[in-house]
Order: structure tokens, then C-alpha cells, then sequence
């Protein structure tokens, strides 16, 4: 049984390098004549730039997954695995305690494997292609509160969660499960106000007239957001981006100050109605009871798992603790998400394409978010070339030169916004 896993899990490896590979390929040798919105927008020079950033960053991606390969095959496959767990064991014999700990050091040695990678990416590679604006100053300052964010939630989820398995043996699945539907409503209601300002100043919008406009598209499309913020992501990035974030009286719109400076007002509201299309066709709320019943079904499998003690012989262990169960189900639990990769792919892509449509329902054509998109694809050095297959399997959106023809080819639908006029 052990070889079994090993052999599926370098199996997957190989395809996820073998998927790479044929992307850096294709981006290389498959590019082609861009249609006419890239006019002007993208030329040779900036697609040759787009090139490098993609292979820097395939660089430090490849270093980055090979050292996790290895590593996780000698934790899992070579004896460290059981030490560790008898380690943490000799420490203290308290069930929530041993349990924290175990996670606890683990995720603390992830984090610092890392910190060279991170350091790497936003001071070499980011700053090589202009992209960082962030000082180290500032990049410790965020790690430090990302930490004790981080520490004070992984305590209560995990530490809440423990306490619960040791109070209701018998059906804990069902109560961590509960516990960790009302935390995650808890931190929708409360991430805008105590999470987001701790890394990022937010200010009312600095064009008036941009808010006026933007509280019309939101009073067209019957989302009534309390507030229309501009957040100073400019500190750290050059990268821009924009959401509407929030649930009940807590919704707000937010608009990168680098948007702001790439794209003119009516594509910002195009942007933004495409943003406000996830909210409306009811993305935000499927995907959160998607979410919540995969949690479910995971709470129980893995409470049917651990109840049966087969775990620790599926890699050839006589015994380990429930935390190091745990941890091989989580494993597992990865090897499985990787065969439904495509399938979320997919379905965010259809979400995607129906914010698309709303968007164009809202601003009367495809223009405008098409010419938006374009523009952000320059100033990103985004892939426009990426390999079908590649894409099919993790792009989350339509591959970008797919999209603009599409969003440029694109019509009001009549059907449904008289049905969305109707839901008004």
C-alpha cells in the first residue's frame, strides 16, 4: 500500500511537471498574430518582457516544487513521519495540546522554508520587472501581523476543533463542521473592518465624479454597498485589481489606487460591473455553500477514516496519534484535489463568462471591458499565450485574447436582463 501512494503521488508530480513544461513550450513558440484591441496596447518588445516575467517566475516555481517533492517524501516515506510524532508525544500527553503543536511546528517550519522564496520573489523578481514597491521594513511588518493573525485563528479553529472531537467522540464531524461554518460567517462579517485595515489604508474614492458613477452602476444593478473605498495597494505592488467584498450590511466596493491610475473611468466601471456580475448571478453564494458542503462531506469522511484506524497502514505505520492521522488525510485529501483542479477550472470559467455578460448588460457593450482588460494585461506582463491544455486545467478565467474577442463579439442579452429587471 505504501508504494501505492508513493507511486500516485510522483505520478501526479509528473504531470503537473509535464503540464508546466508544455506552457513554457507553447508561451515560446506557439505565439500569434494578436487581434486588433492589442493594437497600440501590447507590441513584440512588451510580449518578449511578458515572456521573461512568465519564465522567471516558472523558475523559482520549478526550485520551489522540487524541494516540497522531496521533502514531503521523506516526511511521509522516509521515518520522519513517526518520530516527529512520538517527539511531539514526549512533550505532553494533552489531546488538544499535542494537537496544536503538531500543526503548530509544522506550519512554522513551512513558513520559514519559505521566507527565502518570498524574499526572492518580491526583491529580485518582482523588483526586476518593476512590479515591487515595497520596502523590507514594510514586507516585515506584514509577515509579523500575518503571524499573529494567522496564530491566534489557528488556535481557535484548530484548538475549537480538538476540543470538540475529545467532547463528542461519536458524531464530531458534524459539530466541527457547525463550529467552522459559524467562525467562517463570523470573519465575512468582521475581515473588513479588523483583518483588511491592518495591512491596507482604505480612503473614500479621490475622483468624485468616478463616485458618483460607481454608486449609479451599484444602484442600477441592486447592490447597495455602505461604502465606495479606494485601497493603497500601490504601497506594496504594482498589480492592480478591484472587488466587491462583504455580506449584508458590511458589502463595499474597492478599487486599487494602481487601477485607478491604468484604467479610465468607464473602464473602471466595466471592470467593476463585471465584478458586481459574481455578486448578482449569485457566484459569491454558491461558492460558499459549495464550500460548506464539501466541508461537510469531508468532516465525515475523515471522522469514518480515523474511526476505522486504517490510516496509519496505508503507509506502512503500526500506529500514530490523531493529529499525525490527520495529517496523512490531508495528504490524501490533496492527491484527490488534484483530479478536480479541472473541474473547478471549469466552473469558474463559466462564472466568469456569465459576470462577462452581466457586465455587458450594465454598460451596454463588450468594449469597454474588453479595452480594461487589455490595458491591465500590458501593465501585468499577463500570459496571452498559454497552452490549451494548460489552461483547460488551471485557468481559473478564459485565457485573455479568448475573452476579449469574445467580450468585442458580445450583445446585451435581452432575456436576461429583462429577467434581472423583473428581480429589481
Amino acid at each position: 500500500m505504501p508504494l501505492l501512494f508513493l507511486s500516485v503521488y510522483l505520478l501526479i508530480t509528473v504531470i503537473r511537471f509535464a503540464l508546466d513544461w508544455i506552457n513554457i513550450r507553447h508561451r515560446q513558440q506557439g505565439r500569434q498574430p494578436l487581434p486588433a484591441a492589442f493594437a497600440g496596447q501590447i507590441d513584440e518588445q512588451r510580449l518578449d518582457r511578458s515572456d521573461a516575467y512568465a519564465l522567471a517566475g516558472d523558475r523559482v516555481g520549478l526550485v520551489e516544487d522540487i524541494l516540497a517533492v522531496a521533502l514531503t517524501i521523506a516526511f511521509l516515506f522516509g521515518g520522519i513521519l513517526p518520530w516527529y510524532d512520538q517527539w511531539i508525544a514526549g512533550y505532553t500527553d494533552n489531546f488538544i495540546v499535542s494537537g496544536l503543536l503538531f500543526f503548530g511546528l509544522l506550519a512554522l517550519i513551512q513558513l520559514l522554508i519559505g521566507l527565502p522564496f518570498s524574499l526572492y520573489k518580491n526583491f529580485v523578481l518582482e523588483e526586476r520587472f518593476g512590479f515591487n514597491r515595497m520596502s523590507f521594513k514594510l514586507w516585515c511588518a506584514d509577515l509579523l501581523k500575518s503571524l499573529l493573525i494567522g496564530s491566534v485563528l489557528f488556535t481557535l479553529l484548530g484548538g475549537g476543533a480538538l476540543a470538540l472531537v475529545q467532547i463528542a467522540p461519536q458524531s464530531w464531524w458534524l459539530w466541527v463542521w457547525g463550529f467552522w461554518v459559524v467562525v467562517t460567517l463570523f470573519l465575512l462579517y468582521l475581515s473588513p473592518y479588523l483583518i483588511e485595515p491592518l495591512f491596507f489604508k482604505f480612503t473614500p474614492l479621490a475622483k468624485a465624479d468616478l463616485e458618483i458613477e460607481v454608486r449609479d452602476l451599484l444602484e442600477k444593478a441592486g447592490a447597495h454597498a455602505g461604502k465606495v473605498l479606494q485601497v493603497d495597494a500601490s504601497r506594496r505592488s504594482g498589480h492592480s485589481n478591484a472587488y466587491f467584498t462583504g455580506i449584508g450590511k458590511v458589502k463595499r466596493v474597492v478599487l486599487f489606487d494602481t487601477l485607478m491610475e491604468q484604467l479610465d473611468n468607464k473602464e473602471l466601471l466595466a471592470v467593476l460591473a463585471h465584478e458586481l456580475g459574481h455578486w448578482r448571478c449569485g457566484h459569491l453564494r454558491q461558492q460558499l455553500i459549495k464550500s460548506q458542503i464539501m466541508a461537510l462531506l469531508v468532516c465525515w469522511l475523515a471522522f469514518t477514516l480515523l474511526s476505522s484506524q486504517l490510516l496509519p497502514g496505508w503507509l506502512g505505520l503500526e500506529q500514530l496519534s490523531f493529529a499525525g492521522q490527520v495529517f496523512i488525510l490531508g495528504w490524501i485529501g490533496s492527491l484527490i484535489g488534484f483530479f478536480w483542479i479541472p473541474v473547478s477550472s471549469w466552473w469558474s470559467r463559466r462564472h466568469e463568462r456569465q459576470a462577462d455578460q452581466f457586465a455587458i448588460n450594465m454598460v451596454g457593450s463588450g468594449q469597454e471591458l474588453a479595452s480594461g482588460l487589455v490595458k491591465l494585461a500590458r501593465e501585468n506582463l499577463s500570459n496571452l499565450f498559454p497552452h490549451p491544455l494548460y489552461a483547460a486545467v488551471y485557468y481559473s478565467h478564459p485565457p485573455l485574447v479568448e475573452r476579449v474577442l469574445w467580450l468585442q463579439k458580445g450583445k446585451v442579452d435581452a432575456v436576461s436582463l429583462k429577467k434581472f429587471s423583473a428581480d429589481q
